[in-house]
């Protein structure tokens, strides 16, 4: 398609090259695949940054915060399973996380009362206490990082998003 001086409108990118995942389109992409690539090059830099922090700050990765975050919402533990399927990683990944955390005293497994041939993973006291700094810390980042958004767009943005995820044509049992 050309444009009222004749130039080729539909190669043009639309933001400097290299500059993030959605600098690379052009005009003649959907929009759909437009605002997914907004979204997802939003998303990775925003959690390179804070992958930053953690592993300067508290000397830990980001998938051991996911998992601390998800098991200090469930203070009674959670099955392996569950913490992956909640963390969108293998069974491997968060046994390998759990040892790890486990090595450190941060959590530990536990017998599942719901059925005594399975375990339960959840924080000890020392991992309460780790993840409380922790999720405080990262809570003022995320403030930081997003400072200069005002508070209305927010607001749009959550509203628009949550829309968003009910007309998800996704059949993941959500």
């Amino acid at each position: 398609m050309k444009d009222a001086e004749g130039q080729d409108e539909a190669k043009e990118p639309l933001e400097a090259p290299g500059l993030d995942l959605a600098s690379r389109l052009t005009l003649e992409h959907h929009q759909s695949l437009k605002l997914w690539l907004r979204m997802l090059s939003c998303t990775v830099r925003i959690e390179n940054e804070i992958r930053t922090r953690l592993r300067a700050t508290f000397g830990i990765t980001l998938p051991r915060f996911d998992l601390m975050a998800q098991l200090e919402r469930h203070p009674e533990g959670m099955r392996m399973g569950e913490l992956s399927k909640r963390m969108m990683v293998t069974g491997g990944n968060v046994t390998g996380i759990t040892d790890q955390l486990e090595r450190e005293k941060l959590v530990q497994r536990v017998p599942d009362p719901s059925d005594r041939r399975a375990w339960a993973v959840r924080l000890t006291p020392a991992g309460r206490t780790a993840f409380a700094d922790m999720a405080a810390v990262h809570e003022r980042w995320i403030d930081e990082i997003l400072a200069d958004i005002p508070a209305e767009d927010k607001s749009a943005l959550i509203g628009i998003l949550t829309s968003m995820k009910g007309r998800l044509r996704i059949d993941d049992g959500r």
